[in-house]
This record gives C-alpha cells, structure tokens and sequence, in this order.
C-alpha cells in the first residue's frame, strides 16, 4: 500500500465501530513501522482509560499511604512527589538498582502469579515446552548467562511470532525478564548458540569463596576488594558468568557492570572524602597484562597526591607513553 493509499483508507474508507484501528495504525507509525503484538498492547494500555482509572485507585488504596506515612513521598492532589531531592545521576542509579533487587526478590519469592506480564498472554507457552527449554538452558540465561534465582526466566520465541515463529522447541530459548524485555521484535538471534560456559573448576573468579567475598551484587555481576590494590579501596566488578575478558562480556553484564560501578565510586567517595578520582579498566589478554582469565574490571580510587605525577593514567601501561 502506498502512502497515497494509505490516507485515502484513512480518510474515506475506514469504518469504525471503536477507536482500535487508528490506534494500532499511529503505533505502527511511532515505531517505525513494525512492532510486536505486546507493544501495541502497552499502547492501546495507555489510551485504556478504565485500566488508568483502575491504577490510579490502587495507587491511592496502598503505595500512596504507605508510603506518605514512612514520609518517602509526599502528594498534592494528583501530583506526587518524592521527598527526597536533587539526586544525582549515581544515587538515581543506587536507587533504581535497590528497587530492582526489591521486585525481584518478591518474584522469586512469590512466584509469577502476583501481575507477571507473561500472565495476559491468550496463548502462553505449554508448561511441557517451557520445563524442556529452561532445563536445555541449565537455569541460565542463554544472553546474559544470570540464574534464574538471580533474575525470573523467561521463555523466548527466537523468530517473533509477529514475525511467523513458530511455538515449538526449535523456536525457543530461555531469556531473563531483562533481556527478554529489551530484545525488539526485530532480532531472531538463537542465543543458544552462544558459548556460555559453565563455572570454570580451575578459575579463581568462579569459586564459592570468591563470590562470598562480594561487598555488593547487581544481577548478572558482583564486586570483590582485590587481594593486590593498588590503592585503597580498589575493587573488581565481575561477571558471575566465566566467561574470558570485557569483550566476552554480553551487553546485559555490561549494563549491570556499569550501574555497579556508579553505586560503588559514589559509596567510596562517601566513606573516604580524600578520593578525587577514579582509573577504570580491564585487561584483555596476557599481552595487555590479564592474569585471571575471566571479565574483571578495576575500580582503583585515586588520591591527591598518591604519585607524584598522575598525568596519563591508563596511559601508563606503557610507560614511556604515559606522559605527552
């Protein structure tokens, strides 16, 4: 159909007895053209006013009061308001991490029959299908590579069903709710292709005694004090998954890498007034000085002060090349 065509349909042709049709025509639009069956649903959710009317009474009956009474928020009106002001881009980061882990702690706890988005599905995935999926996938995420009792699994159709997949074995693999929340209906990837390796027995990183040391843990990643600072205060960030250096790394290990550290350079400066900045790394590779060969990266704290000449930083891995 042209857009000539189009409009005419629009203007002349089209017969409605609700407004769905214009609606899932302006969502085609705003999305570029092609979108999945839920989006369109999150639109039409939006244009729902008795759904709004519905959320807006649960809101006021509970979080609302709860919340005031513990004087987090406050509300005038419609209009609410934390009380808590003038974040930064690193506590909005804490905090948004901390409620996270809250949502997904009462997941796990609870189950998925609390409001899981999985649940308004018409045609959900046979409980057959979806035990023989995330059992293939060993309790992980075949992206990022998260336990399950780290983060709920999803079932995930590789080739869309808007596009014509198929729910079969062949069509499927296991996401976590993040991954599969942000994979757009475009990408048919098979991630069950991806090497996923399991714990290496010979890898220090993933042994037991490593991840008890964590002073902190974001889904897919967590933080150690390195046994060899350089400074004090120096911390590694670690996938939980072996896997071999930052490139290996998936994009949802980054994500969760990168918020970690925003957490943690904000909880140092915090306790110790005399750090001024920060050198953030990774060696990849015995030639760029790896020694365990799994992701890590270094959170190293700086001080005024602490060398005589700190110009170059990362620079400084050759030395005669540091300064310039």
């Amino acid at each position: 159909m042209t857009y000539e065509e189009l409009v005419d349909f629009l203007e002349h042709k089209m017969s409605m007895s609700h407004v769905y049709q214009p609606l899932l025509v302006r969502a085609l639009v705003d999305a570029g053209g092609v979108a999945t069956v839920r989006q369109l649903a999150q639109v039409f959710l939006v244009q729902d006013e008795s759904q709004l009317l519905y959320y807006e009474k649960r809101i006021k009956e509970m979080p609302l009061k709860v919340l005031k009474r513990h004087e987090v928020i406050a509300s005038d009106g419609q209009l609410v308001s934390l009380n808590t002001k003038n974040l930064t881009l690193v506590q909005k980061a804490h905090i948004r991490m901390l409620c996270e882990q809250k949502l997904q702690s009462f997941v796990q706890k609870r189950g998925i029959g609390i409001w899981d988005y999985r649940l308004l599905d018409d045609d959900p995935i046979p409980d057959s299908l979806r035990f023989l999926v995330l059992k293939a996938a060993g309790g992980r995420c075949q992206l990022c590579g998260i336990l399950a009792k780290e983060r709920p699994l999803d079932v995930d159709h590789i080739i869309p069903r808007s596009r014509g997949g198929k729910t079969e074995l062949a069509n499927l693999q296991a996401l976590c709710s993040k991954c599969n929340r942000s994979k757009r209906n475009q990408d048919d990837t098979d991630f069950r292709s991806w090497p996923l390796p399991s714990a290496d027995p010979t890898c220090v990183f993933c042994q037991p005694e490593a991840i008890s040391r964590a002073v902190e843990k974001n889904g897919s990643v967590f933080a150690i004090q390195d046994r060899y600072p350089v400074t004090s205060g120096h911390l590694l960030v670690i996938p939980i998954r072996h896997t071999p250096d930052w490139f290996s790394m998936t994009q949802g290990e980054r994500l969760d890498a990168d918020q970690l550290m925003c957490v943690l350079q904000a909880r140092i400066r915090a306790e110790d007034t005399k750090v001024a900045g920060f050198n953030v790394g990774s060696n990849c590779g015995d030639v760029a000085g790896q020694t365990v060969a799994h992701a890590h990266i270094h959170l190293v704290p700086r001080r005024s002060g602490d060398v005589a000449d700190p110009r170059g930083g990362v620079r400084g891995v050759i030395p005669e090349k540091r300064i310039y």
